[in-house]
């Protein structure tokens, strides 16, 4: 079955972002086009606090090693919820993350689970075989705003318990430090 790559080159918008209540919440990547054309893919929360976090430290790299001018941090200038209607492209397996030297870009690729295993050499590869993917290509500015915003959504969950550190639901939970006591 041939692959079907979802590109968006320097998309008007791409952002993380959530549908649901804390604690029953699903986390989407959605990137969006100026043709009007929007693209969701679900994933986790740990995927999304990865590559929130692995995007800052290339970032970090770029601006160390290449002549180019990456901003050091950026505030969260996208505040609104996710476009409607969120249809799930697919469910994210894998991630890849690269700079562009030539383009001086971010290029991030959210690769669908499948039957088998994803291999590590189909991840930012232009293969006409393999899983679906969406593949955006942003400045850096964009890619500082992205990590904002992801950090916010992420935090934006239930707090966690200061003993154990789970997840407090509205009632408490069963906290384990606690010796099987509600908290």
């Amino acid at each position: 079955m041939p692959r079907q790559v979802f590109l968006f080159d320097r998309p008007t918008r791409f952002v993380a972002g959530t549908v649901g209540q804390p604690g029953d919440r699903t986390f989407y990547l959605q990137a969006s086009d100026e043709a009007g054309r929007t693209i969701s893919v679900a994933l986790e929360k740990t995927q999304v606090q990865v590559l929130a976090d692995r995007m800052s430290e290339l970032l970090d790299e770029v601006a160390n090693r290449a002549a180019v001018v990456v901003p050091p941090d950026a505030d969260v200038d996208d505040l609104e919820p996710l476009t409607a209607p969120v249809d799930e492209e697919f469910r994210v397996a894998a991630m890849g993350l690269a700079w562009d030297g030539e383009e001086d870009a971010v290029v991030v690729e959210a690769v669908a689970a499948g039957e088998e295993p994803i291999e590590e050499d189909v991840i930012l590869s232009d293969s006409d075989e393999g899983p679906d993917a969406l593949r955006v290509t942003i400045t850096p500015v964009a890619a500082r705003a992205f990590v904002a915003r992801a950090r916010r959504v992420i935090a934006a969950g239930r707090p966690s318990c200061p003993l154990c550190s789970l997840p407090l639901d509205p009632t408490g939970h069963v906290c384990p430090r606690q010796n099987g006591y509600r908290r």
